[in-house]
């Protein structure tokens, strides 16, 4: 296992001058050791600083499967430093698992009740610090946007990518599974072969084995400064990430001794360098929305989407990771991760940014290799003269839309087509097994984005359904709805204002010509008319989380983040 860097020596903070210290005699510091004493800690080790050891452990989902066993080796590095670790439990939400209930509509909002989560456990029992557990494509984003919210100590440990497993002499990953319903749907396959895939995808716990979402935000707390150097990627369950996940319950003690909070790390030239890491690796779409709202619970003002389009416009793409190329996720951990990606852009990027270690961003990119040229390509000799996304704008998408360029493959740079109008991908996919869906069609899924769902509704089964019966590059996709970082083909997605704000995309009808002109970055209709908002659900009368999540989300341009609703006039 290579060796980790050095990093700033972790000595024991003294327990004076804790936040989590109460007044002897009162009545919180009664009760508290009281419920403490009865849970086996000594008096004397409840002045130790106490540390959150925030777990997103489930049995629902492969993805968090192993984080119990991380979660005891961060507790006892913890303790063993000085610190008293206290285990605390969120919801865990997993995109191919929690997905199926209600069209996706909860995945999107469970990111927001994390941060709620995190929060109430953490700001309720004042505790001095914290080490987050991050797996799937929510967890991350969650962690990030709870550290800065909070604004205390706070590190991110990465739950690291699965293996992938083998069919009949080929490989085969949970990409695999999802385009494969495309070919059952299409006749290409049967659901017996499809079940066999399924069955074959997976070899031990951890995220999807691509560049999505998931490893997409791995790889963008790191460069957010956010996890130790060389967190990312990493497979589950290896010595290395064990290895990390006990130097980060570690190091949490020293950033408690030193002050260092998450609001000293995600500053808005953090959030400016992981947009440029993004851009360089083509990362999934939803990472826009994703930092957008990191940076609104850190209270930056920056327009993150404005800032993809500027550092974009002479950005370039350095790798071409699975989906939006041939190399493996464990290809790039093989040749230096994050941190090699970092060194690459070194002229690009704030290299005085801090991190988590107490050290710059440049420093700790020092000590990565250079590029090696095969997997990952230096500034000098891109994979691809332009980033792997591109932020468009036009007629249909006034505030943006995302593509993802990289994964575009051999689709048109021009796209012109008639649009196909649908209000859920269901009926999309329906059409596509009847043979209703022609080449040349630009698709047309709407009324699905936060408020619209509410909560963000699936279109991400759709698109791959598409690729998988073999229309990928011959049909354009067009949505407010859900995409997963594993989509590719000619998809434009996070379309903003949303149907159900208003957006131009709401007045699209069948039969309208759009035109995705990926060269001058733009999305029209002709006709333009206006529409009024539409919704896929009846955000109105939901109740529940839902309901309070569709009172309170905010535009997704701004990140969908929870806001106070607004006062009675």
């Amino acid at each position: 296992m290579p060796e980790l860097p050095d990093l700033p020596d972790a000595d024991r903070p003294r327990p004076d001058g804790l936040r989590s210290e109460f007044t002897p005699g009162t009545t919180r510091w009664a009760v508290r050791r009281a419920q403490w004493t009865a849970m086996g800690y000594a008096p004397e080790d409840q002045g130790r600083p106490k540390i959150a050891v925030v777990n997103t452990s489930s049995k629902l989902a492969v993805c968090f499967s192993h984080l119990d066993g991380v979660a005891d080796v961060v507790s006892e590095a913890i303790w063993e430093a000085g610190g008293l670790p206290l285990e605390i439990r969120t919801v865990a939400p997993s995109d191919f698992v929690t997905s199926a209930g209600r069209k996706a509509r909860y995945l999107m909002p469970t990111r927001d009740l994390i941060v709620n989560d995190v929060e109430a456990a953490v700001e309720g029992a004042v505790l001095d610090g914290m080490v987050c557990l991050s797996s799937c494509d929510k967890t991350t984003p969650a962690h990030l946007m709870a550290s800065a919210r909070l604004d205390i100590p706070s590190i991110l440990v990465i739950g690291g990518y699965q293996q992938a497993g083998t069919r009949n002499g080929c490989s085969v990953d949970i990409d695999t599974v999802y385009e494969s319903v495309g070919a059952v749907r299409s006749g290409a396959m049967t659901v017996a072969e499809l079940g066999e895939v399924a069955d074959s995808a997976i070899v031990g716990p951890g995220v999807c084995a691509g560049l999505a979402t998931a490893n997409t935000m791995h790889v963008l707390a790191e460069s957010l400064g956010m996890t130790l150097p060389g967190s990312a990627p990493v497979r589950a369950g290896s010595e290395r990430m064990r290895a990390l996940a006990a130097e980060s319950g570690r190091r949490i003690l020293g950033m408690v001794s030193e002050g260092l909070t998450a609001r000293k790390v995600l500053t808005a030239a953090a959030i400016e360098n992981a947009v440029q890491v993004a851009l360089a690796l083509g990362g999934s779409v939803n990472c826009v929305r994703h930092l957008a709202a990191v940076a609104a619970e850190a209270d930056l003002d920056l327009d993150v989407v404005g800032l993809f389009e500027s550092l974009g416009a002479d950005a370039v793409q350095l790798a071409a990771i699975r989906p939006n190329g041939t190399d493996q996720v464990w290809d790039l951990e093989r040749v230096g991760g994050a941190q090699a990606v970092v060194r690459a852009l070194l002229p690009r990027i704030h290299g005085d940014a801090l991190t988590v270690t107490g050290r710059t961003v440049a420093e700790l990119a020092a000590q990565a290799p250079d590029p090696d040229g095969a997997v990952l390509h230096p500034l000098t000799d891109p994979v691809r003269p332009e980033p792997g996304l591109l932020i468009l704008r036009g007629s249909l998408a006034p505030d943006g839309a995302v593509v993802k360029v990289a994964g575009a493959g051999n689709a048109r740079r021009r796209f012109t087509g008639r649009a196909e109008v649908f209000a859920g991908e269901d009926a999309a996919i329906d059409a596509l097994g009847e043979g209703r869906i022609r080449p040349g069609a630009v698709i047309v899924l709407r009324g699905m984005g936060p408020r619209g769902g509410p909560g963000t509704v699936f279109a991400a089964s759709f698109v791959a359904a598409l690729n998988g019966a073999g229309l990928g590059g011959q049909v354009a996709v067009v949505t407010d709805g859900e995409l997963s970082g594993l989509n590719h083909g000619l998809v434009v997605g996070q379309v903003m204002p949303e149907a159900a704000d208003g957006g131009p995309l709401a007045g699209v009808e069948t039969g309208d010509v759009v035109t995705i002109d990926l060269d001058a970055r733009t999305l029209d209709a002709d006709p333009v008319r206006d529409g009024a908002p539409v919704t896929s659900g009846r955000p109105g009368r939901e109740r529940g989380w839902l309901g309070q999540y569709a009172a309170l989300v905010g535009p997704v341009q701004q990140g969908a983040v929870l806001r106070r609703p607004a006062p009675p006039t």
